[in-house]
């Protein structure tokens, strides 16, 4: 994209954002079924921008973690189906790498409470390890604090649901 590019108007981007918007203002349950079918359109080929941001979004609004755990992991493999370049005909300033340390977050921490202490630690590894991708803003400050804080609980034994954990970014 040179300097006369401006991003590519999205209407399956605008209409997850929308979703998004209803479950952060007290419409989970409306967001919900808005996103489930906006996936059901997209379908698990679809474009991997629009299945990695639905799927991450769509992890925080379940009921239980295990059908959280689907999502969130359904998140991931569209970030690998990802490419800068289609990230950027969104937003000029997204990179794959930017979204992962967030998707192996909520990975681990799904993980860790379900117990499932292996993979909690592998995801929260990775996450460290990926976590320089983030800038020096309060996006990267949450994303960071979450780390802290899962590793925290993960250390401690508990499975408890942490309300400080960011949800999808």
């Amino acid at each position: 994209m040179d300097d006369n590019d401006q991003p590519t108007p999205d209407p399956v981007m605008a209409r997850i954002i929308e979703a998004v918007q209803l479950g952060q203002s007290g419409t989970p349950t409306q967001a919900r079924h808005l996103l489930t079918e906006l996936w059901d359109e997209i379908g698990p080929t679809g474009d991997a921008l629009h299945r990695c941001t639905l799927a991450h979004y769509l992890a925080d609004l379940q009921d239980t973690a295990e059908a959280e755990l689907v999502w969130d992991e359904r998140a991931l493999a569209a970030a690998a189906d990802l490419t800068d370049e289609r990230a950027r005909r969104h937003d000029d300033d997204l990179r794959v790498r930017g979204f992962l340390p967030s998707l192996h977050l909520n990975l681990a921490d799904v993980h860790r409470r379900l117990g499932h202490v292996g993979p909690a630690g592998e995801h929260l590894a990775t996450a460290r390890q990926l976590v320089d991708a983030l800038p020096d803003d309060a996006y990267g400050d949450m994303i960071r604090a979450g780390i802290r804080g899962v590793a925290e609980a993960l250390e401690a034994g508990s499975t408890r649901r942490l309300g400080t954990v960011p949800s999808a970014g």
